[in-house]
């Protein structure tokens, strides 16, 4: 089963096939994706990785986490399966 990274401190130069090629020496990687702003285009600084097991992102982030790319210092960890909110953290429900 595969199991989601976030990585952040990403440099806004970053690619999303950079980041599944470096990712890529610790196993399969399901999928890569760095969230961009939606009204500028450009790099909000963190993605999504997608290992392909368990073990393999164990090892991708004992690998990863603290180590230098594209000149930034990487964060690391287990991503948290949190229900997006609404953009507004209103709930959805404002009367306007």
């Amino acid at each position: 089963m595969a199991k989601k990274l976030y990585v952040g401190n990403l440099s806004y130069n970053t690619t999303e096939d950079g980041l599944r090629n470096l990712f890529s020496e610790f196993g399969s990687v399901a999928s890569a994706k760095i969230i961009f702003n939606r009204e500028t285009g450009e790099s909000k600084g963190f993605g999504f990785i997608e290992m392909g097991s368990d073990e393999e992102a164990a090892a991708a982030i004992a690998g990863v986490n603290g180590r230098e790319f594209d000149g930034r210092q990487l964060r690391v960890n287990e991503a948290m399966d949190k229900p997006r909110r609404d953009r507004y953290g209103n709930g959805g429900g404002g009367n306007w």
